[in-house]
């Protein structure tokens, strides 16, 4: 090892932790806090369009909620994981570094018993002189190196112990965004029960029209979509990681929708979109809100089978764009994994996992 090499390799870590050590806030979506909605049932002035348009937004806001929390579960974990790296990376430097110095410290007792000569000198004494002064240099030259190299060793040991002593302070960082993304999820959880509640109360007959007054507002918009020709060049085929993850999805259809579902019996909206991906042999984050951060953009008119199509400012749903103006995605609780119009909501762009 030389001190060019030993840079390198404290460069390359420094690297490979700065995006640890990167702010929190930049890694995560803001999540809208719950409104003024009552969480107690609807009364019975509300008409039923008025519940629908309810439970849609309370349903919203817990989608985002969820996916701030599994986000921030993601990241502490990964940081969790990273430390104990770090530690056992100190703990394997300490371990290199005793050994040197023990190796050091053999040399130096032993060329003591010598006269202070190492065995190479004394075996050239018997010989030529230039023999002996070869000897005497290149233990010098040993003993230099082993110097050179448990000073290095150490550097790099501060070096690793600091970037440990900063990934745990990242982590607290990120600990204490996890707890509060914890806090505002299980106050959305409130609001979901008291949606389902709301549900729930409403008779046979009124459950029926409220799902075809769902069906009426998402024809109304997806025709609204239509008819402003977005369709109009959208005819692109999909690539053959696209098709294998149309193929996932779609085969997903009838399966009920559960928050934080990732299959095989049931999914949400994101675990729908990165389990079909996944099924394509190509990985992508895990909730909606870091597909939209992360994943290519494209423009409507470009896209194709295959690209996810994100829905509402907060990015809180997406959907698989699968051909003629439709998506497969899972909806709500309560409801399972379906074709929809690709318009039939508040679509926020669209990104491209395989670009």
């Amino acid at each position: 090892m030389n001190r060019r090499h030993c840079a390198t390799a404290a460069i390359t870590l420094v690297c490979a932790l700065a995006l640890l050590t990167a702010p929190v806030q930049a890694m995560a979506a803001p999540i809208p806090e719950p409104g003024p909605t009552s969480t107690a049932p609807a009364s019975a002035g509300k008409s039923l369009d008025e519940v629908r348009q309810e439970i849609d937004t309370l349903y919203r806001m817990a989608g985002a909620a969820t996916d701030a929390y599994n986000l921030a579960e993601e990241q502490a974990k990964k940081q969790s994981g990273e430390i104990v790296r770090l530690t056992k990376s100190i703990a394997d430097g300490q371990a290199k570094i005793a050994e040197l110095k023990d190796r050091a410290g053999a040399q130096a007792r032993e060329q003591y018993r010598n006269g202070g000569l190492p065995p190479g000198a004394q075996l050239v004494l018997s010989g030529d002189p230039n023999l002996f002064m070869d000897g005497v240099n290149q233990a010098r030259q040993g003993q230099q190196a082993t110097k050179g190299m448990l000073t290095e060793l150490e550097q790099a040991q501060e070096d690793l112990e600091t970037y440990t002593e900063d990934a745990n302070l990242n982590w607290e960082k990120i600990e204490a965004n996890r707890v509060k993304q914890a806090k505002a999820k299980k106050s959305i959880d409130g609001k979901i029960e008291a949606a389902e509640k709301l549900e729930s109360q409403l008779a046979k007959e009124e459950r029926a029209r409220l799902l075809e007054l769902e069906q009426n507002a998402a024809y109304t918009a997806q025709t609204a979509w239509l008819s402003s020709g977005a369709l109009k060049d959208i005819n692109r085929e999909a690539s053959a990681a696209g098709k294998q993850a149309v193929a996932f999805a779609t085969g997903q259809i009838g399966k009920p929708y559960v928050w934080g579902a990732e299959g095989p019996g049931s999914y949400d909206c994101s675990g729908l979109t990165s389990q079909a991906w996944a099924a394509a042999k190509r990985p992508i984050p895990r909730t909606s809100q870091e597909q939209w951060r992360q994943l290519p953009r494209i423009p409507v008119q470009d896209m194709r089978p295959g690209d996810l199509i994100i829905y509402h400012g907060d990015a809180s749903h997406v959907g698989m764009y699968v051909g003629d103006g439709q998506i497969v995605h899972a909806p709500r609780p309560g409801r399972n994994v379906t074709l929809a119009g690709a318009g039939s909501m508040q679509i926020l762009g669209v990104v491209r996992p395989d670009k």
